[in-house]
Order: structure tokens, then C-alpha cells, then sequence
């Protein structure tokens, strides 16, 4: 089965449930803020997306974090510790789609090509 990562009141994210249901995706949908970040499935949205596409650093949360927070960020296993500590700083929505492949962000057209 499909399941989307993210938080609920997540425009984006708000988005990307209305466009799965829309589309007859049948999915699960993860709450980072009542079900935290699954740290072993965070390690695979890094080892496949990278960190520089997972760290959303356009964000009001990224931004609040003190610059030698910000700074410390330099590869996958830094992002790792910061994105479970700071779960909204994780680029929304993360799809791990039912035939395993991983999405970072919503995009209409990759995602119909998807299905």
C-alpha cells in the first residue's frame, strides 16, 4: 500500500491526500506529529533522496533553528538526528509508493505517471 509522511494541516500535504483520493489511490496516511518520523524509514528516504532534497530550507522551522544548528547539516547522517528531532523540517509530503519507489513534495504529473 501506498503511505504518505507528513503533517496534517500541511497545505501541501493537504494537497496531496485530496489528489490521491481523487484518484483512486488507496493509501495510509503517517502523522509525523502524533506518530514521530520512523527512524529506519528515514534512513532510506536519505539514502534515496538525498539530504538536500529531504530538508525542507525554505520552512518557518528550519528557519527558527539557530544558525549553528543550520550549519551542522552536511550530509545524510547529520540531517538524520536533526530531521527526527525536527520532523517539520522534513520537505512534505514523503510517498513511499506501494511498488516501493520514494517521492519528496507533491507533483501532479510525476504522480500520475505513477499510477
Amino acid at each position: 500500500m501506498t503511505t504518505l509522511y507528513g503533517i496534517p494541516n500541511c497545505d501541501t500535504v493537504k494537497k496531496a491526500r485530496a489528489w490521491l483520493t481523487e484518484n483512486g489511490v488507496e493509501h495510509h496516511f503517517h502523522d509525523f506529529k502524533k506518530q514521530g518520523v520512523p527512524a529506519t524509514d528515514l534512513t532510506r528516504w536519505l539514502a534515496v533522496a538525498g539530504w538536500e532534497k529531504l530538508v525542507n530550507r525554505k520552512g518557518t522551522t528550519w528557519r527558527g533553528l539557530d544558525e549553528s544548528t543550520r550549519s551542522a547539516v552536511v550530509d545524510n547522517r547529520s540531517a538524520h538526528a536533526l530531521l527526527l528531532a525536527h520532523a517539520s523540517v522534513i520537505k512534505r509530503p514523503v510517498v513511499n509508493w506501494s511498488n516501493g519507489d520514494i517521492t519528496v513534495g507533491f507533483d501532479a504529473a510525476d504522480w500520475q505517471q505513477r499510477i
